[in-house]
């Protein structure tokens, strides 16, 4: 089995791209991958994300303005998937198709609405989502983000456990995630890669000057 974490913004239109090559993936190879959406934000993150808006780091107040609306969009998240993977997933890629690509702007009435488009129980979501379980979720997801090493979004770190192999490959940013997806296109050399990379045991450079590395 390949277990995938793949850690992202909420609201960001790139992350949105790789959950679709990844999931079209998983619905192409007939292998089980387990993927774990994992939204994240941190100091790093959220300068990464106000340098691709054109922004200056140090506008405190669109900074502020942005850390809100990716942790109220991620407790969303963190609520929707209570209610199953699928509808979680669904969810999350309707927020960032919504704010990312079309340029709504964030806000708690456009989460209840995308939330009542993707069917789940509207209820149970706005109870969920003010919950203390919703709070202690995200910031178990942001512990596991810095476990991992994360300090960008998106990063994905795969493990392939049909190897026994207890070494996830951390990778990041956007361009080399679509690059392996591209040069590994079929399961057979998806699984080589990952095979050759925790058996070199080794830091890797792409031409993208993006590290794949071990941890």
């Amino acid at each position: 089995m390949i277990e995938i974490y793949l850690f992202v913004n909420p609201i960001g239109k790139k992350c949105l791209s790789i959950e679709r090559r990844i999931i079209d993936l998983i619905k192409t190879y007939d292998m089980k991958i387990q993927l774990r959406l994992i939204p994240i934000m941190n100091l790093q993150t959220i300068s990464e994300f106000m340098t691709r808006l054109g922004a200056s780091e140090k506008d405190i107040h669109l900074r502020t303005a942005l850390s809100q609306e990716i942790h109220s969009a991620a407790l969303d998240v963190k609520a929707a998937h209570l209610q199953g993977k699928k509808r979680g997933r669904d969810f999350l890629i309707e927020l960032q198709k919504a704010v990312g690509e079309q340029k709504q702007p964030y806000s708690k009435k456009l989460a209840i609405q995308l939330f009542t488009k993707v069917g789940g129980d509207l209820e149970m979501f706005l109870e969920d989502r003010h919950s203390d379980f919703i709070q202690e979720a995200f910031l178990t997801d942001q512990q596991i983000a810095h476990e991992m090493k994360i300090t960008s979004h998106p990063s994905t770190v795969i493990y392939n456990y049909s190897e026994g192999c207890h070494s996830g490959i951390l990778i990041e940013g956007c361009d080399i995630i679509h690059h392996i997806l591209d040069t590994y296109n079929t399961k057979e050399a998806l699984i080589a890669f990952l095979e050759s990379q925790t058996q070199n045991a080794a830091i890797c450079h792409s031409e993208f000057d993006h590290p794949l590395s071990l941890i």
